[in-house]
């Protein structure tokens, strides 16, 4: 028996006031109960209880510990229940910001196969192309690509999110097939921009294992995914898309890979991010449900590219370079 165990029980004798009732109680012999007050008082070096042969009676010291003892005993009966929650249904309001494009495609499908086994969660989803303030707003999950900022949050990395540069047959029949880079040095270009973020340059890894960038002809900026891919569909730009931008253009000859020797740089991995490392119950259940629909290993989109494990840099999934030198977004 610990420190702790023996306080409650000094708590226990003086509410049911003697040793015997305390050892009924139990269902031990009296002589433990008398022998763990005693090494109670032995271990804080003070006399808790008053002897006689007809009573007991608290110490100055004792009253002491016993007010010790209710607090514990307090903080104790509050982390069980505590626990008891994460072990029970999941219940109450889940307030979930994502960006637009990945809200669309995934979040809303998770939220509908989540509802469906825990019907007592109400959730709220706010598609958010900004960066929110994930405490001051009020939210439990964020889903973000790129590596959060906020220290103060916990951050989940959910799956990667490799690019490609695509572009339709009709772009290709107009410029010529692309062998290098270039060759699209100068060509239009359809590239993502937003509040903070515009993606007008190409990042790599040359032949000699370094970090490079080279600057694109934007030719058309947008701030809507959907519609980038869309612009390359047009034939008259290519663009450097996101895999999870991509659902079934590539498998349908709407877009190909071009340039798919080189070695590009990741666009940055989905991450789930929390408030509190303890998350509730409900918080964590969802995140396991996104978990699950795109992927433990692999994420799902990276399917929507044919032989694309094999592409820019890859060989069977697996990255084949490493950069010598850090590159920070």
């Amino acid at each position: 028996m610990d420190l702790t165990s023996r306080l409650l029980l000094l708590l226990e004798v003086n509410e049911l006031g003697t040793f015997a009732k305390v050892a009924d109680h139990r269902n031990v012999d009296r002589s433990v109960i008398s022998k763990q007050i005693n090494k109670l008082e032995h271990e804080l070096g003070v006399r808790v209880l008053n002897r006689t042969t007809r009573s007991l009676s608290l110490t100055a010291a004792g009253n002491e510990m016993i007010q010790q003892a209710i607090q514990l005993r307090q903080l104790i009966n509050e982390t069980k229940h505590l626990a008891q929650n994460y072990h029970s249904e999941p219940k109450g309001r889940l307030k979930i910001t994502s960006s637009s494009h990945f809200g669309r495609q995934y979040v809303q499908r998770a939220i509908i196969e989540f509802q469906r086994c825990f019907p007592e969660v109400e959730i709220e989803l706010r598609l958010e192309d900004r960066l929110v303030d994930m405490v001051g707003e009020g939210y439990d999950i964020g889903f973000r690509f790129g590596e959060p900022k906020d220290s103060s949050l916990v951050a989940k990395k959910l799956g990667r999110n490799r690019l490609a540069i695509v572009a339709s047959d009709e772009f290709i029949e107009r410029h010529g097939l692309p062998n290098t880079l270039d060759d699209i040095r100068h060509l239009p270009c359809a590239i993502y921009a937003s509040t903070g973020l515009v993606g007008d340059q190409l990042t790599f890894v040359n032949n000699n294992n370094q970090l490079k960038t080279m600057p694109l002809n934007a030719a058309y900026k947008v701030n809507d995914v959907e519609m980038l891919v869309r612009a390359a569909e047009s034939g008259n730009m290519f663009a450097v898309v996101a895999a999870q931008m991509i659902h079934g253009e590539v498998k349908d000859g709407k877009l190909k890979p071009i340039l798919t020797d080189i070695q590009l740089v990741d666009y940055g991995a989905l991450y789930a991010v929390y408030p509190h490392r303890e998350a509730p119950k409900k918080t964590r259940l969802f995140i396991e449900t996104i978990q699950n629909l795109i992927g433990i290993d692999l994420p799902v989109w990276e399917a929507n590219i044919p032989g694309f494990e094999n592409m820019y840099g890859f060989k069977n999934g697996r990255k084949t370079f490493g950069a010598k030198n850090e590159y920070k977004k």
